[in-house]
């Protein structure tokens, strides 16, 4: 028989105002066959490249795989640009390298006024039809869910991660840099990292692998967790 692959420890880093509810479909697997944890330095620190600090710096001894997904793809990527020797592998789902375009900045520092106002929900449910593959945008179960998810951050932490993210740098320079083995995977409905971007960043790395989940749009975790998870764990088995 052959032998299984060598458990891994797995780093899973939330996006923009989640948590670990974000992965909560993927973790039996994952966590079936590797050590899983779930970061939350977005939680505490203001800025994009001072996350992936604290991330590598509260991190055990010795390298381990990074998966991100959006905001939390961003920091993987700042994490492997800091500290290359302390990530083996980078998994990016439904993220971008590029900085906000002036018009994304403007609606960023829009929707922040609505969130200080206590206008939580108004701006998610605007934001459901961008989010969501448009069969999920109809299911009323997933919407309760990400609204659920979102909502539970609360105003302070919505405010204070769309400003780290609207004042990224683009990474897209650097990118080819990055030598760790990467998986690149985007929803083939991703309206807001859209599919291009995930191209073009999976071209820049060495070596990287693209994939594209059906059914899915940017909140690909919730959306298609078994797609996901099934991709993952087929990805970290060919780990070297």
């Amino acid at each position: 028989m052959p032998t299984p692959p060598r458990p891994r420890s797995l780093v899973l880093l939330p996006g923009l105002a989640c948590d670990a509810a974000l992965w909560a479909g993927l973790l039996p697997a994952l966590a079936s066959r590797h050590h899983v944890s779930v970061s939350d330095v977005h939680t505490r620190c203001d800025t994009l490249p001072a996350m992936a600090h604290a991330l590598v710096d509260g991190l055990p001894p010795g390298a381990h795989v990074l998966a991100g997904c959006s905001m939390g793809g961003m920091v993987a990527m700042h994490a492997a640009l800091q500290a290359p020797h302390r990530v083996a592998a980078l998994a990016l789902l439904g993220t971008s390298a590029r900085a906000d375009t002036p018009e994304l900045v403007a609606l960023r520092r829009q929707a922040c006024v609505l969130f200080e106002q206590g206008r939580i929900d108004d701006v998610l449910r605007a934001n459901v039809a961008f989010a969501f593959h448009p069969r999920n945008a109809a299911d009323p179960a997933q919407v309760q869910a990400y609204l659920a998810l979102v909502t539970r951050a609360g105003a302070a932490q919505l405010v204070r991660q769309n400003q780290a993210v609207l004042a990224r740098p683009d990474l897209r320079p650097r990118l080819p840099t990055i030598t760790c083995p990467t998986l690149v995977l985007v929803g083939e409905a991703d309206a807001l990292t859209p599919p291009e971007h995930a191209r073009e960043i999976a071209a820049a790395i060495p070596g990287a692998q693209l994939d594209t989940v059906a059914g899915a749009g940017h909140m690909l975790t919730l959306e298609q967790p078994a797609a996901v998870s099934e991709r993952l764990l087929a990805w970290m088995a060919t780990l070297p």
